[in-house]
């Protein structure tokens, strides 16, 4: 499970880690088996809308965006990371934090932290479908003043993700498809704080699958480990739906994934400007099966 605001931005101290990260990752063997896996269908771990499974994992996540503030539009930058360890092979716990850099008015720190439990409900494998349930829990008061909320938020969530490899050959092109979802509310402890509803969805073209599962067309790497999607992650509270529509890549192995989003905003109220997201991401339930990456019970 992986936490994602609106804006996720490169932090020039972290950066270092980031491309270390990266470099670890694309060193490592070329063959596509993460966490997330119904029958021959992979769920990339995605960026702002999350995958239906669950994993011993680390994200490692950055963005840019520019948002409506109280005095005019603002910069924000972030720098997001998430853990998730498996307690069973289907209930991951997931712990994270998000630092905060912004302008007008400028202001960096932390953000209130996050902790959330995740359960893998079902699991269909011929026809590539995926649903689990989770909450996640921002506790309010731990994060910078200038940053965080003082109260808290908590948000019980579905997620789903199907597979189309299951259409009939005569649309053989079509079974690399995937759409996933995830909806749930989002309820504050703060008095008179508004609650909202947020839910979103993704369209993945998962090309390892056209290779290995459909026709191979011969692709090099790295476009024979690509997966083009777009990400819809959407909030409404109050009368107003604020969200984006994210276009872009995930480039995933065994080991782990790479991944760039643009965030186009929906209306003004969701931004200005069009952000960007990058995504480093480590599967260690593949990358250290029998240590680091093992659920502590085996249920």
């Amino acid at each position: 499970m992986h936490t994602c605001s609106t804006g996720r931005a490169p932090a020039r101290a972290a950066s270092p880690l980031f491309a270390a990260a990266i470099g670890l990752i694309t060193l490592l063997p070329l063959h596509a088996h993460a966490h997330a896996i119904a029958g021959d269908r992979v769920f990339p771990a995605t960026m702002a809308v999350d995958d239906p499974g669950v994993g011993d994992e680390a994200n490692l996540q950055f963005g840019h965006v520019r948002v409506p503030g109280d005095n005019g539009d603002q910069s924000v930058n972030t720098c997001d990371f998430d853990y998730d360890k498996l307690i069973t092979s289907r209930l991951a716990l997931s712990v994270g934090g998000t630092y905060v850099m912004q302008n007008n008015p400028t202001a960096h720190g932390f953000d209130n932290f996050d902790v959330g439990l995740k359960y893998l409900l079902y699991v269909n494998e011929p026809h590539e479908f995926m649903t689990s349930i989770g909450v996640d829990a921002e506790i309010g008061g731990t994060g910078s003043h200038a940053i965080a909320d003082s109260f808290s938020t908590i948000s019980p969530t579905v997620y789903i993700g199907k597979g189309m490899g299951d259409l009939p050959d005569s649309l053989a092109y079509l079974k690399p498809v995937a759409i996933t979802g995830e909806f749930g509310p989002s309820l504050t402890t703060g008095a008179g704080q508004p609650n909202a509803f947020n839910y979103g969805f993704t369209v993945q073209y998962s090309l390892p699958y056209l290779e290995q599962h459909v026709h191979s067309v011969g692709l090099p790497q790295p476009f024979a480990n690509l997966i083009p999607l777009v990400e819809i992650p959407l909030s409404r509270s109050q009368g107003q739906t604020t969200g984006t529509v994210n276009p872009g890549f995930i480039w995933i192995n065994r080991y782990g994934q790479f991944g760039i989003e643009a965030q186009i905003p929906i209306n003004r109220a969701s931004g200005s400007h069009v952000g960007v997201l990058v995504q480093a991401h480590v599967f260690f339930d593949d990358v250290a099966p029998t240590t680091i990456g093992k659920p502590l019970f085996n249920w």
